[in-house]
């Protein structure tokens, strides 16, 4: 047993630890040390292997293609991970540029409603107005045909008036016109 400690532990300083990804570094003690438990326990499943030296090279280089496959793991894992964090931020920020974008555009359509509504009002005011010009340019046309009418009618009135006299007096009129012309 203090055989395998050793054995772990001469394979930990064989990786760099600068190579290991931020997120290896977080990984619990814990976790490690089940890991380790989990590769002990393959090491005494497997069938006994020579003494050799040669033998222990060899157990070296299964122990290190093991720490290999597991930092590569924990590389693709926290790649995942950080992959996945750009996509939902993305996504977040994405949302709220939509939001945005709406927000403004309901406070320029309702702004729009409004000055509408406000030129409907002018615009219904105005044509009011208008109608009462019209209304009074008529009053007056009708107030100017009427004087004319009746100026019509008292000249008319008059000119029977002189010709009944002219007749009753068997007189002509003095001026005539352009009928004498």
């Amino acid at each position: 047993m203090a055989e395998e400690v050793d054995v772990a532990k001469a394979v930990e300083p064989a990786a760099p630890l600068a190579a290991e990804p931020p997120l290896a570094s977080a990984v619990p003690p814990n976790d490690v040390v089940e890991e380790k438990a989990i590769v002990k326990a393959e090491k005494a499943s497997e069938p006994s292997v020579q003494k050799s030296p040669k033998g222990s090279v060899d157990k070296d280089v299964a122990l290190a293609e093991v720490e290999n496959e597991k930092r590569l793991s924990f590389i693709k894992a926290w790649e995942e991970s950080e992959k996945t964090k750009a996509e939902n931020k993305a996504q977040k920020k994405l949302s709220e540029v939509s939001s945005w974008e709406n927000t403004k555009k309901a406070a320029i359509e309702a702004k729009l409603k409004k000055i509408e509504e406000q030129l409907e009002k002018k615009k219904a005011d105005y044509g009011e107005t208008i109608k009462n010009k019209i209304a009074e340019i008529h009053k007056q046309a009708e107030e100017k045909k009427a004087m004319v009418e009746a100026r019509r009618r008292e000249e008319i009135l008059k000119a029977d008036e002189m010709s009944a006299k002219y007749r009753a007096t068997n007189q002509a009129p003095k001026q005539v016109g352009c009928f004498g012309c």
